[in-house]
């Protein structure tokens, strides 16, 4: 079983406050560009569709590490040891989800380790961590 983030796009209201908490929570400032979860808004004919992007603990980026840096741990949540990290981004290329993210002002990648933080403020409860068997990507019902 593997601890997950959630998303429910149904409920989701487009706030951006899960970004918000994850940044402050992780890195001590609001940007979301330092966030584990990114809110996107796509326009379909007349209709505003949001999707989430985050880690879903699937471990593909695990084998793409030259230096062992990434792994799971018993809970299934993909860790990065920052002491074995060389900055080689191969992770966030690799990242079949695009979640792996990368900021100028870090010197290692960063992802969703499905803390909770962002669920637990999120004024609409669109968001929640989970047991599951098999990883999906963001935005399919778990």
């Amino acid at each position: 079983m593997s601890r997950v983030l959630s998303f429910d796009a149904d409920t989701c209201v487009g706030c951006h406050i899960c970004e918000e908490v994850c940044s402050d929570t992780w890195f001590k400032t609001t940007d979301r560009e330092l966030s584990s979860i990114r809110i996107h808004e796509e326009r379909r004919e007349d209709e505003l569709v949001l999707r989430a992007v985050y880690c879903v603990q699937c471990g593909e980026c695990i084998a793409v590490c030259p230096v062992m840096a990434l792994s799971q741990d018993r809970r299934g949540i993909v860790r990065l040891r920052k002491q074995l990290c060389v900055g080689c981004l191969s992770c966030v290329g690799f990242c079949p989800y695009l979640a792996m993210f990368y900021h100028a002002s870090q010197t290692e990648p960063f992802k969703c380790v499905a803390c909770g933080r962002c669920a637990e403020e999120c004024p609409a409860e669109a968001l929640a961590v989970v047991e599951v068997e098999t990883p999906r990507a963001p935005g399919l019902q778990v």
